[in-house]
């Protein structure tokens, strides 16, 4: 499947059940405009959309990356002056995304910027090329990142860091947000890395994945006791999962090869 809205591009591969979504605005080096915004919720719905008539849960990963060098510059500044005094800063396609039932890895290259990198820091994995560049600088423009930014931070790396990148407003390297704990990994072929990492989150048993998601998630909300009791919560109904009876009999078998469907 293959779709285009106004400013990404959407696609699905149906043998390994990965999405990909691309941001596409390269004459403003993928500034998020109210219309990207908008399409990254559309698009996202249209690969979910690929469970609806299927006997199983075919949709295993999202990658999502930006068009012609740069993942996401930021907010696009020209649409500041339309934008009346008490809307909202923070639309709704972070919160998509971080609430996407499958795992969404963000794949960057060149600019990650303000709103593009909040983008980055809502998915589950950030993934970047040596030549990536990160920062928040709302701060020269009178304005603190609006979509959560400095809260990403601290949580990825320490508030410290957090106060540093969005005070100074100046942007940093690939190596040292790895270091940070802001990024995953910078692999020497960002594209096959990529690929071979989603594949691998691709194979696993779809629901024990997105309970994954979940908890994690839920991690960053609630303390350690109320957190495990949550996580039993999720675990009980994996036992009675076809996938979960597939990766017992894998484990007593050695040559039995399971096939996970989300059921």
């Amino acid at each position: 499947m293959q779709e285009t809205f106004d400013t990404t591009r959407v696609e699905f591969d149906e043998e390994t059940g990965i999405g990909r979504l691309t941001l596409n605005r390269p004459d403003s080096l993928n500034a998020l405009s109210g219309q990207l915004q908008t399409d990254i919720i559309d698009g996202l719905r249209l690969l979910e959309a690929e469970n609806d008539d299927r006997n199983g849960i075919a949709l295993r990963a999202v990658i999502v990356e930006g068009a012609e060098g740069n993942f996401c510059a930021g907010a696009d500044i020209t649409e500041f002056s339309e934008t009346e005094p008490g809307a909202s800063s923070d639309p709704e396609h972070y919160e998509f995304i971080m609430d996407f039932p499958v795992p969404v890895i963000a794949k960057i290259r060149g600019y990650c910027l303000g709103g593009g990198l909040e983008t980055a820091m809502a998915c589950d994995f950030r993934f970047a090329a040596e030549d990536a560049r990160f920062g928040l600088p709302e701060v020269d423009l009178g304005i603190i990142p609006g979509a959560g930014g400095v809260q990403f931070i601290s949580r990825l790396a320490n508030p410290a860091a957090a106060k540093e990148i969005a005070m100074t407003g100046e942007h940093i390297g690939a190596d040292r947000a790895r270091n940070l704990g802001i990024v995953n990994r910078v692999p020497d072929d960002l594209d096959e890395a990529t690929q071979r990492f989603a594949e691998t989150i691709a194979s696993k048993p779809p629901l024990a994945i997105q309970a994954i998601k979940e908890s994690a998630n839920v991690a960053t909300q609630t303390g350690l006791r109320e957190g495990r009791q949550y996580d039993r919560r999720l675990f009980e109904p994996l036992l009675d999962t076809e996938d979960h009876e597939e990766g017992a009999r894998a484990f007593a078998e050695d040559d039995y090869e399971p096939e996970f469907s989300g059921r």
